[in-house]
């Protein structure tokens, strides 16, 4: 993955909300990229998406809603459909694109991006917007 991205490093401590001007620029340079390079939305990503367990950042203070709006990631706001008992968690985040070699990993790395939370447990809800984004996905939205 690295030899084919862009990665991009913001300056906070993992423990403060980030700064209005520093995510506007963000949001720019984000808008620049995936209009230059033609880079479908969905795959703009976190540190921590691409390396669960290895990397934790962003943390659960970074606007990935607020980017999705404006086409940088994708989203689904609740209220939720109920995922179906089967395929389990750990399938779904491999739909997803999440490597679930360590399945703690992949959703705590999960959670601290779609839910604000740092678990590594997947509670139904958050299970039922992982339903939510994989079917998003495959149906195309957020290219």
């Amino acid at each position: 993955m690295n030899s084919a991205s862009i990665g991009i490093e913001l300056d906070n401590d993992g423990k403060e909300v980030y700064p209005e001007p520093q995510i506007a620029a963000l949001l720019n340079l984000l808008a620049d990229l995936k209009k230059r390079y033609a880079i479908p939305g969905i795959n703009i990503l976190g540190h921590g998406d691409i390396a669960p367990g290895r990397k934790v950042d962003p943390d659960i203070n970074f606007p990935w809603r607020r980017l999705a709006q404006q086409g940088l990631g994708l989203w689904c706001e609740p209220p939720f459909d109920p995922a179906p008992p089967s395929p389990n968690a750990g399938t779904l985040l491999g739909a997803f694109g999440y490597d679930i070699s360590n399945a703690d990993a992949a959703i705590a790395a999960f959670n601290r991006h779609f839910t604000g939370v740092e678990s590594s447990r997947m509670t139904d809800e958050a299970r039922a917007r992982l339903y939510c984004l994989v079917l998003k996905k495959w149906a195309g939205e957020g290219s």
